[in-house]
């Protein structure tokens, strides 16, 4: 599994490691990635998702998993994340009738 946020797409850069000589040599910096169960309340169920630590604070800003996935542009999410946008979007049609005007 690849070192990547499945929520927000983040993952790794490169960069030098630079001595107090000036001598310079390649790293890498990694996100701060966690595994991380976050509940969907449309759906009533638990996810584990591998998230950074910037995503688990824009889901808990953004009111929950279920309106950080609503408003989230669809690249930036890994496959499962994108199956459960799909499935929250199924659910949400399902429930409510559509609106006689």
């Amino acid at each position: 599994m690849s070192r990547r946020c499945e929520l927000t797409g983040k993952g790794g850069l490169t960069g030098n490691r630079v001595s107090h000589a000036h001598n310079k040599s390649k790293r890498r910096y990694l996100p701060n990635l966690n595994q991380a169960s976050l509940q969907s309340e449309t759906l009533g169920r638990t996810f584990r998702l591998k998230v950074s630590a910037h995503a688990l604070r824009s889901v808990d800003h953004r009111g929950g998993l279920d309106a950080f996935l609503d408003k989230a542009p669809n690249h930036t999410l890994s496959p499962q994340a994108l199956k459960i946008k799909h499935q929250i979007a199924k659910a949400r049609s399902e429930v409510s009738p559509p609106a006689d005007g």
